[in-house]
């Protein structure tokens, strides 16, 4: 990893184009109306080639404080449907990181997103896996960075759905997860999600659909949140009743960043126990 203050030095418009940009700003703002100082994160926006993919992708990486890194556990974003990596990451999430952090209320953990394209995190298009680029290469990339393993991963709408797939994927080679957070999750019926063009008919889409694979996630730790006048609260609501996560609620909100951040807290919250229960 690069030093602090070179990675602060080039922060400013690399931070401003990872969604979690407004999160120095905001932060600044909470610290000052509260009295109290607590650490920036450091951010690292940078490039990487993904075999799996067969392109250069963006890999993004928050760190909680300003600290010795090694080993530090890995929490995963996954972004949703037409956005990257620089828009996985809410800044409210970054936010209440650092302070919960700073304020020893939760272990530290870093958080990273890396770009996966538009295919629900499968490979719908030969020769361009984003799923096995997580479970190949990813490890690889956060070794070189000193950075420890993902426990957890979270996502929103595609990356929601993203998220729930790749806590299947690894309870399936014997590697569970401690948590998945799906933020309104993007499950529908057939008839919705073909106009999306990321399955090939709705026999893949069946087999995939975390609707339909609650047993695969093992003993993953489960948190599920969905906005009420959410189009996906339909779906989500199925998986709530199917899976009986540890967390399931159906919240008044929209599909939308201020419905990210009005979870965010309880996201926050949730990865800082499961981590903390693995210890």
């Amino acid at each position: 990893m690069v030093g602090r203050r070179a990675v602060l030095a080039t922060s400013a418009a690399t931070v401003a184009g990872v969604a979690v940009g407004a999160a120095t700003a905001t932060l600044s703002r909470l610290v000052e109306a509260a009295g109290q100082r607590v650490p920036e994160p450091i951010v690292r926006a940078e490039r990487v080639y993904s075999v799996a993919r067969g392109r250069e992708v963006r890999l993004v990486t928050v760190l909680p404080i300003e600290m010795p890194i090694k080993d530090l556990p890995v929490c995963l974003f996954l972004h949703g449907l037409r956005s990257t990596a620089a828009g996985a990451i809410p800044a409210s999430v970054v936010n209440l990181l650092v302070r919960s952090v700073a304020h020893d209320r939760i272990p530290p953990f870093a958080l990273v997103a890396v770009d996966g394209g538009d295919s629900y995190w499968h490979e719908n298009r030969p020769g361009d896996d984003p799923m096995r680029m997580l479970l190949a290469e990813l490890p690889a990339w956060l070794r070189a960075r000193h950075l420890g393993t993902v426990f957890a991963a979270s996502g929103f709408s595609m990356g929601g759905f993203g998220s729930l797939l790749y806590a299947r994927r690894r309870a399936e080679r014997g590697d569970a997860l401690r948590g998945v957070v799906a933020v309104s999750p993007g499950l529908m019926e057939w008839s919705e999600m073909r106009k999306r063009g990321a399955f090939r008919d709705e026999r893949e889409w069946a087999g995939l659909d975390p609707r339909n694979n609650v047993g695969a996630l093992g003993g993953t730790s489960v948190a599920v949140w969905c906005g009420a006048q959410d189009a996906f609260a339909a779906g989500t609501r199925e998986f709530i009743s199917a899976a009986r996560p540890r967390v399931g609620r159906i919240l008044p909100g929209r599909h939308d960043g201020k419905f990210q951040d009005l979870v965010a807290e309880d996201q926050v919250e949730f990865l800082g126990d499961v981590l903390s229960e693995g210890r």
